[in-house]
């Protein structure tokens, strides 16, 4: 990758790999009641589906600096699309769930790597003054990826089966092999490196990491610090990531290189990427199923109601990416937060009576707001890293990028549901029969299922039961107002930290930094 020579194709070429890679993390979601159906798995164990992609991807991120310097960041990269192709088309082909878990851990092992190699390689690719349209770029794949997934996973499992999810990276992967062996070189300060792994620091982290990314995916289920085995995931990410970090300080040749967080623009860059990931993954999460299970949208309906957003971020990133150097990281990043924020707190006033355009509107403030952030923060946290620390860093921005989405998840599933209890809890005091607007609404509902053909009784059960469930959507449609006033107030405390950032890329060439 030097110059400027067929920067276009090698665009083309990466943004491929990420697409693919960021698709397959929602991709699967709408699909698991099926998968489920098939492989007779019950809701526990359908999980792993998703929880055995995402483990693996994420151990693997830290790491790809290490497997670079030794394969050769070309081989690494082509690798990494061979395997990721091949354990699509074995999902697919899969006969039980415990092969298909085993498919898609392999899966996550070759996609993880796809990420940030491609971020690396788009850096390098474009000259200093492209850098904010590089990260535009690749912001398509990282950001719409997710956002497509469940809509294009819902199309598939609707219109075939599920095991098309699967092989439809199959064709992709194979023109990205083509790709990468025609358009990819590897740079020329790029030198192999020998010897001894760090295997003790490798070991510490697919403990550690491995340990707390399951805890973030079962926490919710396992009612999280009630669980023995919460518990013991905490203890064991612990004590091995606190190793993990102590080691990796101290030895020679670490596995992950803690020390470019010296850096006080990278590491300020890295934390509001993990603010982004919380925000971001979040929302995903928290939308389609506020649209399924309390507005009662099909699954594909829910995801073609959230195109907006992500036709906002298509629109947001390339114009981000133009006025990068124009603007600079802390305008942009700060408008972006307090656009991103004014949308969550849209959403937390909206009410059960909600209507297309109160959903669009914040979506697209929403889309708007991700794309001058993503693309911003893209190219400022990584300005003053040297090309030779390059992925390295990628991998570094990338894993604490994803684990604080993953939190994010868990911290949204659980407020929303104590926020249920509590607000159910609430409104139930109010309904009882010293309240005469509910004895009257009673009465009516009643005499409206009487005159449809129930019984007393049945008109007066079936009358309680409506009741219940009115109670428990209003309980939930406070609940979610509660959970995105809460994501506002996080993007509105993540404003300070642009302060740390870099005002402007010319300072840099990426030429000085920590090793």
């Amino acid at each position: 990758m030097t110059g400027n020579s067929n920067k276009w194709m090698i665009a083309v070429t990466v943004i491929m790999g990420t697409i693919m890679s960021a698709l397959d993390t929602s991709i699967v979601n709408v699909a698991l009641p099926f998968m489920r159906g098939n492989l007779g798995a019950s809701i526990d164990e359908i999980t792993w589906v998703a929880t055995g992609y995402m483990l693996s991807n994420v151990i693997v991120m830290p790491i790809i600096g290490m497997l670079s310097s030794r394969l050769g960041r070309k081989t690494l990269y082509g690798f990494s699309i061979f395997l990721f192709t091949v354990s699509s088309m074995l999902c697919g082909l899969s006969w039980s769930l415990s092969s298909l878990v085993v498919f898609r851990i392999i899966q996550g092992i070759g996609g993880g790597a796809l990420i940030p190699v491609s971020q690396a390689i788009l850096r390098e690719s474009f000259p200093p003054e492209e850098q904010g349209l590089a990260m535009g770029i690749y912001g398509f794949g990282v950001v719409l990826g997710p956002a497509f997934g469940p809509t294009l996973g819902g199309w598939l499992t609707d219109n075939y089966s599920w095991p098309w999810i699967f092989y439809i990276n199959v064709p992709i992967g194979m023109l990205n092999l083509l790709l990468v062996y025609r358009f990819l070189h590897d740079p020329a300060y790029l030198k192999r490196e020998k010897g001894k792994i760090d295997f003790p620091g490798l070991g510490l982290l697919v403990i550690g990491l491995g340990a707390l990314q399951l805890m973030l995916e079962k926490g919710e289920r396992r009612d999280w610090f009630q669980s023995d085995f919460i518990l013991a995931l905490l203890g064991i990410a612990v004590i091995g990531l606190s190793l993990f970090v102590l080691w990796e300080l101290v030895t020679d040749r670490p596995v992950v290189n803690l020390r470019l967080l010296k850096d006080a623009n990278f590491a300020s860059g890295t934390l509001l990427g993990g603010v982004l990931g919380m925000g971001l993954y979040g929302s995903l999460f928290l939308l389609p199923l506020f649209l399924q299970q309390i507005l009662g949208y099909p699954a594909l309906d829910s995801g073609l109601a959230l195109m907006p957003r992500s036709l906002a971020m298509a629109l947001a990133m390339p114009l981000a990416g133009r006025f990068y150097n124009k603007a600079g990281p802390r305008f942009l990043i700060g408008i972006g937060l307090i656009i991103t924020a004014f949308s969550f707190w849209q959403l937390s006033a909206i009410s059960l009576d909600v209507g297309f355009w109160d959903i669009f509107e914040p979506q697209f403030l929403q889309g708007v707001g991700f794309g001058m952030i993503f693309v911003a923060l893209s190219t400022a946290a990584l300005s003053t890293i040297r090309k030779t620390k390059m992925t390295d860093a990628a991998g570094l921005y990338n894993v604490v990028r994803q684990v604080f989405g993953s939190i994010g998840i868990s911290l949204t599933a659980t407020q929303l549901t104590r926020g249920e209890s509590i607000y159910g809890s609430v409104l139930s005091t109010h309904v009882n029969v010293f309240n005469q607007k509910v004895n009257n609404w009673v009465g009516v509902m009643t005499g409206v299922f009487a005159q449809k053909g129930a019984d007393q009784v049945t008109a007066h059960s079936r009358t309680l039961q409506l009741l219940n469930s009115n109670l428990m959507r209003q309980a939930a449609m406070l609940a979610y107002n509660r959970v995105f006033l809460l994501v506002t107030f996080l993007f509105i405390a993540a404003i300070p930290l642009i302060i740390l950032l870099k005002s402007s890329d010319h300072s840099s060439s990426g030429e000085i930094m920590v090793d």
